[in-house]
């Protein structure tokens, strides 16, 4: 039998080429395949968390490896419903729906999740983020401050109740595009309808992919890449026009005249023509000849990024609107799907602000405006409110007496870990500067 690694390159292979895969079900007799998942999961806080069953990763063995291929190689695997128990929404009253599956279907989900990775993360599109192997917040938000200037709406979306409203026909249905196998679809299938106890009452699944379960994830992403392509084959060539903006002739004009004015020696003159330069922007801000439109998902929340009109912005939405409702059978929730001007409000995503930079006053070492059109990312005013609360008393920074007989470094070390190096909780750094600067310079923490 071939090694997993072998397999999982082979699987990878005809994904990059966008070859269909006959024969996924026969993989998962692989033993090997097994043991990479057991070491992806044994170490997790849930490993020891049981579902229906009292089955928990402890006394796991060859032999249930065994006895799990064996019952697959005969088509008998049933996969038990899961438990499900319900843990606080951030920001929010209402609770999240968790399931818990027992030991031997998270074993399955992980050896699943790891072919249906390695098949479609080649297939995947560059702008989705999340649930992906080396991508993530940062990736995103990196994306977005680097490459997102001159952006001057956004778009925030969000999909009501997207992991419960997932329907399983129109997901197997993708499935079946590049996977044409039909008992590992089989298999997909009674996975999605195993149910679920809650307070010892079996409820039917008939639609979503169940939270908590490891598949989830791989299985939602490959649903809304239907919504990547939708975005990168319709709306970017449509509302990407033009290379650059036009130049603003006001400004065209006061340029030529102080080039006029530096060869005449006239540089008084000159100097005061660009001030007034600096006072306006170089291109047209409403060149009806020119848009930019950028997307960016992360699991069921993405976000737009708009260079053009409102009307065509509000025009964006609708399409988004209809395709999701029509198509993929999902509702987009308008409380949380925003449209935000750019330079005057800031627009939520991934728990940042953000917000498209304007500051003629802000000068390069050549003498030129450097941050106009830039994005930045900023810290939430509630969220370092929040943060700053349980460390102040009655509105200012309060003492740390439990602290007093430690060493410096010992401290130091105190307020780095609490802290984190983040840049979202950058602002409690400098909270703790104020309260102890001495210490901060004296072990070169920044």
């Amino acid at each position: 039998m071939q090694r997993a690694e072998t397999v999982l390159s082979i699987i990878h292979e005809r994904g990059k080429r966008g070859l269909p895969l006959k024969n996924l079900y026969r993989p998962l007799y692989n033993p090997e395949l097994y043991l990479r998942a057991y070491a992806k999961l044994y170490s997790n806080d849930g490993a020891m968390t049981p579902g229906v069953t009292q089955e928990t990763v402890d006394a796991m063995s060859t032999k249930k490896i065994e006895k799990l291929i064996d019952d697959l190689r005969h088509e008998r695997y049933r996969w038990t419903p899961v438990r499900r128990v319900y843990i606080e929404k951030k920001n929010s009253m209402k609770k999240r729906p968790l399931g818990m599956p027992s030991w031997t279907d998270k074993l399955l989900q992980e050896a699943i999740r790891q072919l249906l990775e390695a098949y479609y993360e080649p297939k995947f599109s560059p702008s989705s983020h999340g649930f992906r192997a080396e991508r993530g917040c940062h990736t995103a938000l990196s994306e977005i401050a680097h490459q997102w200037i001159g952006t001057r709406w956004y778009i925030e979306g969000d999909v009501k109740g997207c992991f419960d409203n997932i329907d399983h026909e129109i997901g197997l249905g993708i499935l079946k595009e590049s996977i044409h196998d039909n008992r590992f679809l089989r298999l997909i299938r009674h996975l999605l309808q195993a149910g679920y106890l809650e307070d010892w009452h079996y409820h039917n699944t008939l639609s979503g992919t169940p939270q908590g379960s490891i598949v989830s994830p791989v299985l939602a992403n490959i649903y809304l890449d239907k919504l990547d392509k939708f975005v990168e084959t319709e709306l970017l060539p449509q509302y990407n026009q033009g290379k650059l903006r036009q130049i603003n002739p006001a400004y065209d004009s006061i340029g030529k005249r102080m080039r006029k004015c530096r060869k005449r020696g006239q540089f008084k003159e000159a100097k005061e023509l660009r001030k007034q330069l600096q006072q306006l922007p170089s291109r047209k801000t409403h060149d009806e000849h020119y848009r930019r439109l950028r997307y960016i998902r992360y699991a069921d929340d993405w976000l737009l990024g708009f260079a053009g009109s409102r009307e065509e912005a509000e025009e964006i939405k609708q399409k988004l609107k209809v395709f999701l409702r029509d198509y993929l059978k999902l509702e987009l929730s308008e409380e949380k799907t925003l449209i935000t001007h750019a330079s005057t409000q800031a627009a939520r995503f991934l728990g940042y602000e953000l917000v498209t930079l304007q500051a003629d006053d802000k000068h390069d070492h050549n003498g030129r405006r450097c941050i106009n059109a830039s994005v930045a990312l900023r810290l939430p005013l509630d969220v370092l409110q929040k943060k700053c609360a349980l460390y102040m008393q009655r509105g200012q920074p309060a003492s740390r007496p439990e602290l007093m007989q430690d060493d410096d470094f010992t401290t130091i070390n105190q307020y780095q870990s609490e802290c984190g190096r983040n840049a979202e909780q950058a602002a409690w750094r400098g909270a703790a500067r104020t309260l102890c600067p001495g210490l901060f310079h004296k072990f070169g923490y920044c």
